[in-house]
């Protein structure tokens, strides 16, 4: 299997990590080396058909701040440059056009190549393009990592629960907004427990998006295309984010025995992310930076799920389930070949 990668930052880096640490297991179920053979950052790149060593690509962006030391201007030039089997996504979220992401991940479909990502923006702007277009050309396209990072809710509901009738999904789908609230929850006011997410790295310099509810909304989006069969995109979502909830709310919602999380649904009736309460002690009322869900179903009743949603290891498990997802699919087809 040979990747070409775009972007290395965070996520892109875990990735590489996870091929190192997972080297000998893919070996050993595939009988082959999966091998990167070619990766984008936002200014360099790095290509070799023989394949690239992860630990010198992390070692060079780490003491260079590049992946590679040849420039680039037009990422189709470096994707054409070199034979790949599959793109990784992971350039950052651009949630108003999609950004080189959805350019990315359109041109390789385009290609014919199977692409894996977690970048929300395209898919919450651009999924029923996309899925279309990889239908088109024959292609895998999978994004567990899109929602939840190292939550298994798509797969979850796609493959385990095949078959059920989901009737709603609600879940906490940002840990900034839930970290805030948690802080809150035990006396800090809003603009102090921010101020702690941004110095703990959790929140951006501008955390708009999170605490204004347009990152959960995102994923409520795709969940909605992806499991309820909807053509919604972001705007068709209704947000509510956490700017105005004040101590007072939390403290009257403590008062009840419940606390305030920011919760998405998707249900057929609804898209929304909005402050809800939630009584203590129920599967949504988690603390901290994870994130949850939980998924009504008609034979298995509520299915509750819980993990981290960000993190650069933790987001690329993520992605190695779809790798792996998308190898198990190459390996059965060949042997059916083999077989005829």
């Amino acid at each position: 299997m040979r990747i070409m990668m775009s972007g290395f930052g965070t996520v892109g880096q875990g990735f590489a990590e996870v091929l190192i640490l997972k080297r000998g297991f893919l070996e050993e179920k595939y009988g082959k080396v999966v091998k990167i053979v070619g990766v984008m950052d936002s200014s360099t790149y790095a290509a070799d058909a023989s394949g690239l060593s992860p630990k010198d690509l992390l070692e060079r962006k780490r003491s260079t701040g590049k992946v590679g030391t040849s420039k680039y201007q037009d990422p189709k030039k470096v994707m054409d440059s070199i034979e790949y089997d599959l793109l990784v996504e992971v350039t950052p979220t651009d949630i108003k056009t999609g950004g080189v992401g959805l350019k990315n991940i359109r041109y390789a479909l385009q290609s014919g190549k199977d692409v894996i990502t977690v970048n929300k923006g395209p898919l919450a702007l651009n999924f029923c393009e996309l899925v279309a277009l990889a239908k088109q050309n024959g292609c895998k396209f999978r994004f567990e990592g899109s929602v939840g990072g190292a939550m298994p809710i798509i797969n979850l509901c796609r493959e385990c629960l095949v078959g059920e009738k989901i009737s709603s999904i609600r879940g906490i789908f940002n840990g900034t907004c839930n970290f805030i609230l948690s802080k809150m929850d035990n006396g800090q006011s809003f603009e102090q427990a921010l101020k702690e997410a941004q110095q703990m790295g959790y929140a951006e310099a501008d955390p708009t998006n999170d605490i204004e509810g347009y990152d959960s909304a995102c994923k409520v989006a795709i969940l909605a295309n992806s499991i309820f069969r909807k053509s919604v995109t972001l705007s068709d979502v209704k947000i509510t984010g956490i700017s105005s909830v004040t101590s007072e709310a939390i403290a009257l919602a403590a008062s009840n025995n419940k606390v305030i999380r920011l919760i998405g649904e998707v249900s057929d009736e609804r898209l929304e992310v909005a402050p809800r309460l939630v009584p203590k002690g129920h599967p949504l009322s988690i603390t901290g930076t994870l994130n949850a869900a939980q998924v009504v179903t008609d034979l298995a009743g509520p299915v509750s799920i819980s993990g981290k949603g960000a993190g650069s290891i933790e987001t690329a498990s993520a992605i190695l389930s779809d790798l792996v997802s998308i190898m198990d699919d190459r390996k059965e087809r060949r042997e059916r070949c083999q077989n005829q």
